[in-house]
């Protein structure tokens, strides 16, 4: 029986390494977007041509009353998923004195409180499958260490840090397992202007990450061979921290 798997943010960069990586993986996919729907589709069509399943949907992880109408209809159309990969987010960077309130909440609202928005209305049908199940969140280096010119971005991946090790506790003994995996700088768009001198002067690797080896580690977590390690933050960021 084919296991699937909702990859949120999934129609470019790390997510859509993680989808992709997730369909050679032999799951079926759910990919979501909030608004690149062409880019979704293309993502789709790519597992497709791999001979797995994957459809996509559309939704904004920010508005809570949005997520849970559009995944209770999913899951009411095709039932409950296997794992649920919450990667998307966005950044807003600034000094803190210059970081206005817009920039806090909407970096806040959605990476922080994108976590329940997504998962509170995932979690029971993945418990009522009595069946094992994964959720892997996507943190950062910044929510570990805190990153200059991030006080809002640092907040909220510190906060999906200690909601994912909660959420394991309570999730453990329904052999449904929470993770997060950690990225540090990785060769996106969200990677901005960081320079190679810079680079090479603060990563010990003295290299960026790919976005495969992101989805390596997902893939990992989701994997049968994971199912005794739950409340973990794995770090792939060549050393930084």
């Amino acid at each position: 029986m084919s296991k699937t798997i909702l990859v949120t943010g999934s129609s470019r960069g790390i997510g859509k390494a993680i989808a992709l990586y997730l369909a050679n993986e032999e799951y079926d996919l759910v990919i979501h977007c909030r608004s690149e729907v062409e880019q979704a589709k293309k993502v789709v069509n790519q597992i497709n041509e791999l001979g797995k399943t994957a459809r996509f949907l559309q939704f904004d992880i920010s508005d809570r009353k949005q997520c849970a109408e559009v995944i209770n209809y999913d899951i009411e159309e095709n039932g409950a998923y296997y794992g649920v990969v919450c990667n998307a987010g966005i950044i807003s960077d600034n000094a803190f004195p210059l970081l206005t309130g817009e920039a806090w909440d909407a970096v806040v609202h959605t990476n922080l409180d994108g976590f329940y928005n997504v998962l509170h209305p995932v979690v029971m049908p993945m418990i009522m499958r009595h069946k094992p199940g994964r959720i892997v969140t996507l943190s950062s280096v910044s929510g570990i260490m805190g990153s200059r010119g991030q006080v809002n971005y640092s907040a909220a991946k510190a906060g999906i840090i200690g909601a994912t090790k909660a959420l394991a506790l309570e999730l453990a003994k329904r052999n449904i397992t929470v993770n997060c995996v950690a990225p540090g700088l990785i060769e996106t768009e969200m990677l901005g202007d960081f320079s190679k001198d810079d680079i090479k002067k603060n990563i010990p690797a003295q290299r960026v990450g790919s976005t495969k080896e992101v989805a390596a580690a997902v893939a990992f977590f989701m994997s049968e061979d994971a199912g005794y390690i739950t409340r973990q933050v794995l770090s792939v960021n060549g050393g930084l921290c």
